[in-house]
C-alpha cells in the first residue's frame, strides 16, 4: 500500500552511504525529508542535491533529517555524495522496495522511448512518522525552498 497524507508511513530499512542502514522507525522524534531522484550525477539530480546541501543548516535548525534516494548502487552514491560534498546520506533502493512504498516508479518517456523510472518526488514526514506533505513530478527550481518552508512550519506546529 502506498503512502497517504496524514497517515503513518510503513517502516522500512535500506542501505545508505557511510555504511549506514536507514530505518524509518529509528528516526522517530525528528522530521524527515526523503527526496527521490532518477539518477546520480545527472544535471537535474545534481542541482537538486546541491539545493538540499546548500540549505542543510536551515533544515537541521528545523530538526529535519534529509535523505536522497534512487535505484543507483551504494558505490555510485558514495562517489556522487563525495563529489558534491553532500552532508546527508543517500539511500540505495536497487530492489525498488522503498520506491514502491512511496509509489514513485512511473512510466516515463525519453527521446520517444517509454520506460519505467523514478518520478522526482519529495516527502515530508513528521516526528511521529506521519506523512505530512508530498511533492510529486517535481521541477527542481524553487523546490528545495518550498520543502524547507514546509519543514520549518511543521517544526513550529
Amino acid at each position: 500500500m502506498a503512502v497517504t497524507i496524514d497517515q503513518a508511513v510503513a517502516d522500512f530499512e535500506a542501505p545508505a552511504t557511510s555504511g549506514q542502514t536507514v530505518r524509518l522507525s529509528a528516526l522517530k522524534g525528528k522530521q524527515v525529508v526523503i527526496y527521490f531522484y532518477p539518477k546520480d550525477s545527472t544535471p537535474g539530480c545534481t542541482t537538486e542535491g546541491q539545493g538540499f546541501r546548500d540549505q542543510y543548516a536551515a533544515f537541521k535548525a528545523a530538526d529535519t533529517e534529509i535523505f536522497g534516494i534512487s535505484r543507483d548502487s551504494l558505490k555510485s552514491h558514495e562517489n556522487f555524495k563525495c563529489k558534491q560534498e553532500f552532508p546527508f546520506e543517500l539511500i540505495s533502493d536497487k530492489d525498488e522496495a522503498v520506491c514502491q512504498l512511496f509509489d514513485v516508479i512511473k512510466l516515463k518517456k525519453l527521446y520517444g522511448k517509454e520506460y519505467m523510472g523514478v518520478d522526482r518526488s519529495t516527502f515530508l514526514i513528521d516526528k511521529n512518522g506521519v506523512l505530512r506533505q508530498e511533492w510529486r513530478g517535481v521541477k527542481v527550481p524553487g523546490h528545495v525552498d518550498a520543502v524547507l518552508a514546509a519543514a520549518q512550519a511543521l517544526n513550529k506546529a
